[in-house]
């Protein structure tokens, strides 16, 4: 299916994974809104997608705050015509044992990893639902499917998010919307590698642009498909 012309806002689109989705869509010719916390990393960016001769524009807030993912989200697609995907990708992922992290970072990562997902995604509704089309990318992890050791707070937080989208899925196909979820293994982004959670050595580990590529070819496929859930992994870590 030709993407061409639709519009797309990519969370935490700043870097890392966001970015690569962000380009990848921007080299289909996709219109692409970005947002993130970082005005720099965000302003680079756009440069960077209009040079591929799509509209850009980026909005600077955080995900855990409900009333401002509305207005930013508002804003983007006011700037860009509408928006038919949304990729919900920002996420923080503080690690640390039970017994050692603070109550306060415990609850910011779900904050940030699940309450994002949520309001963004029912920022974008009302403007699907209207048109009759839309998808919805939630990126969770393969920790929410198996927590592991001195990740508790991370893999709860993604195991929300595929319970969120399952049922997401269940109310919103009706209306044409795809609710599609991503549980992806380590990927060399930035936040993996500061975490110690991978070298991202690029002849081993899957790095952004696999993501990238993957969520793409996913988004073109006939309306008449959903893929609920989808994992992937490097194949020789």
């Amino acid at each position: 299916m030709n993407i061409k012309g639709k519009n797309a806002i990519v969370t935490g689109g700043g870097r890392g994974l966001g970015k690569a989705v962000a380009l990848a869509l921007a080299h289909e010719g996709v219109n692409v809104g970005i947002t993130g916390r970082n005005e720099e990393n965000l302003r680079n960016t756009v440069a960077e997608l209009q040079q591929l001769g799509v509209k850009s524009a980026y909005a600077v807030f955080s995900v855990d705050q409900e009333a401002a993912v509305q207005k930013g989200i508002a804003e983007l697609v006011s700037q860009l015509g509408g928006v038919e995907i949304l990729i919900n990708n920002a996420g923080i992922g503080n690690m640390g044992s039970l017994e050692e992290m603070s109550s306060d970072v415990w609850e910011q990562v779900i904050k940030t990893n699940l309450f994002g997902v949520y309001y963004a995604a029912k920022a974008v509704y009302p403007y699907m639902k209207e048109k009759g089309e839309g998808d919805i990318v939630n990126v969770a992890s393969t920790a929410g499917l198996k927590g592991g050791g001195n990740m508790s707070a991370y893999a709860a937080s993604k195991a929300a998010v595929i319970s969120l989208s399952q049922s997401m899925m269940a109310e919103w196909r009706k209306h044409n919307i795809r609710v599609i979820t991503l549980t992806p293994s380590t990927i060399a982004s930035d936040m993996s590698i500061t975490a110690g959670l991978t070298d991202g050595n690029p002849e081993r580990v899957l790095q952004p642009e696999d993501f990238a590529e993957w969520v793409r070819d996913i988004l073109k496929m006939n309306r008449r498909a959903l893929i609920a859930n989808g994992s992937i992994f490097s194949s020789n870590p």
